[in-house]
């Protein structure tokens, strides 16, 4: 009730209001600050003049340049050890390029999802340190993987009411 009488009184005479604030003398804008000093004037004289002292202290520099998309090329070619691939998908099929060996320390997505459902289906034959092993990880890595990675997990809410159809639930093998 109050947001209609409100609504009321605001909108009541809106154009008349409008109009007396549209006609109203717009106000003056406030006065620029004088500068300080006037501008330099430039000519092509000042411009084409040699100025010796910025001219020695251009020669006192010394500049090298590398190109870092190719210092990075030869870090990764020298420095990084690879090892073969274990597990692959078809890489035609997904678009993707075929891989014939990934970085020692690195997993590919279909590596990852191999390990970690071989965890899963035999967490005593599996361990973080066998797969850390297996695969060259860190094995500090490989532990907050298999704890933070859950894959293929299906979690079953059971319903509110009694009459709500439920998914019975079988064991995998």
């Amino acid at each position: 009730m109050g947001g209609r009488l409100a609504r009321m009184f605001r909108n009541f005479n809106v154009e008349n209001r409008a109009l007396r604030e549209i006609s109203k003398d717009k106000p003056r804008a406030a006065p620029r600050y004088p500068d300080r000093a006037p501008p330099p004037s430039v000519t092509a004289e000042l411009v084409k003049k040699k100025d010796e002292s910025l001219l020695g202290h251009l020669r006192s520099v010394y500049v090298e340049s590398t190109d870092p998309a190719a210092a990075a090329a030869e870090v990764t070619a020298e420095g990084a050890e690879r090892r073969p691939l274990r597990v692959s998908f078809p890489g035609h099929m997904f678009g993707l390029a075929e891989l014939s060996d990934v970085p020692k320390g690195k997993l590919t997505i279909a590596e990852a999802l191999k390990a970690l459902g071989s965890h899963q289906h035999q967490p005593q034959t599996w361990t973080a340190e066998k797969i850390a092993q297996e695969y060259s990880l860190d094995l500090k890595e490989t532990k907050s993987l298999m704890e933070f990675f859950i894959p293929f997990k299906v979690e079953i809410i059971p319903p509110k009411t009694r009459t709500a159809k439920q998914i019975k639930t079988e064991e995998v093998g």
